[in-house]
């Protein structure tokens, strides 16, 4: 198996899945670094940290799955997992403008929605080549 994508779209996927995996670690080492980041306050219940610890155990299992998929070059993959983060992308912007999550909570959506943007095009520009 090859270890770096040999497409556009891969470095896409490569990125994101790198990202994801260090959101993960971080979470899982620090919790609270994760939950100001989102911009909740540092003084969250327990049961937000544990939820915290959770996701960050996801992200950092997504994170796996997105550098496999990289390497692989699985583009079925890349294709899948731009529509996906788009509603992510706007389920996480509905949380901020309804007033659910904090207004730094937005810049989680915005990486979903830049990275499936970046992917759109990285698969549109790896056709035509």
């Amino acid at each position: 198996m090859r270890f770096f994508p040999r497409s556009v779209a891969g470095w896409t996927i490569a990125v994101f899945g790198a990202m994801a995996t260090l959101f993960g670690v971080t979470g899982l080492v620090a919790p609270s670094v994760v939950l100001a980041g989102a911009g909740f306050a540092a003084d969250v219940p327990d049961s937000a940290r544990v939820f915290a610890t959770a996701s960050s155990m996801a992200s950092l299992n997504m994170g796996v799955y997105y550098l496999v998929a990289a390497a692989t070059e699985w583009r079925p993959f890349f294709r899948f997992t731009v529509p996906f983060r788009l509603l992510t992308f706007t389920v996480f912007s509905a949380l901020v403008v309804t007033g659910v999550a904090p207004g730094a909570f937005l810049g989680v959506a915005l990486w979903e929605g830049a990275g499936a943007a970046a992917t759109a095009v990285a698969l549109a520009h790896d056709r035509r080549r």
